[in-house]
């Protein structure tokens, strides 16, 4: 199974495509321009060169077109082109969408909310896949950059995710999992992205708060994913 990292070569996507290349996974680091994958991937290639990576740089189409599943990871206000970009290559795929409605993307403060019309990013990018029969999950959004670049220290954090196929999720779960440390949990149904990703910026606001770079959400008391 190869996993392609849209938009990868930024610190989130550059971070989710290196955890799990060092756990064995096929990963295509996707970028708007193939050149800037090229050298990216290369430049990981090199900082990681204790490691085998089975990882490529492509143009996010051409990764699109080649991934089993897909990871979105851009800021929000490329979050639109980028997903048309790619549409026609997304026919029946997961999308796992990392995106996270930011204050940022208007000039605003990294800890603040922008409320979408379609309710979260991952509904928005839902809306945008319809009549694709692509399979949109909410992951990623809790995960900080810091954490997934800490290599190759485990991530004391759990991945909530979101979304209406069981059988998408359990495969997002078993791809996630894979990242030593985390622990993904399923929330339900995909509007359950308008909580998740509400959630990041409360996350953020405390890193600033406290002057870390690792703050985290652990939930306890249940199993990690339902399989009933």
């Amino acid at each position: 199974m190869k996993v392609s990292v849209i938009g990868g070569t930024g610190p989130q996507g550059l971070g989710i495509a290196e955890r799990l290349a060092i756990a064995g996974v096929d990963v295509i680091v996707g970028s708007r321009k193939e050149e800037k994958a090229l050298d990216v991937v290369a430049k990981a290639k090199e900082d990681l060169a204790d490691y085998d990576l089975s990882m490529v740089g492509m143009a996010n189409e051409d990764a699109a077109k080649e991934g089993d599943v897909l990871i979105l990871t851009v800021p929000l206000a490329a979050q639109k082109p980028t997903v048309e970009g790619i549409k026609e290559f997304c026919t029946d795929k997961i999308v796992m969408d990392a995106t996270v409605p930011l204050e940022t993307a208007i000039g605003g403060k990294p800890f603040r909310f922008v409320d979408l019309m379609e309710g979260s990013a991952a509904e928005r990018t839902a809306k945008i896949l319809e009549g694709t029969g692509a399979k949109v999950i909410c992951a990623f959004c809790n995960i900080s950059n810091s954490h997934l670049s800490n290599i190759p220290e485990e991530i004391d954090c759990d991945c909530l995710i979101a979304g209406d196929d069981k059988e998408a999720k359990e495969i997002a779960a078993e791809i996630i999992d894979k990242i030593p440390g985390i622990k993904t949990i399923d929330t339900g149904v995909l509007e359950k992205a308008r909580i998740i990703e509400k959630i990041t910026p409360l996350l953020i606001g405390l890193n600033i708060k406290y002057k870390s770079h690792y703050g985290g959400l652990r939930i306890t008391g249940i199993p990690a994913l339902d399989k009933d």
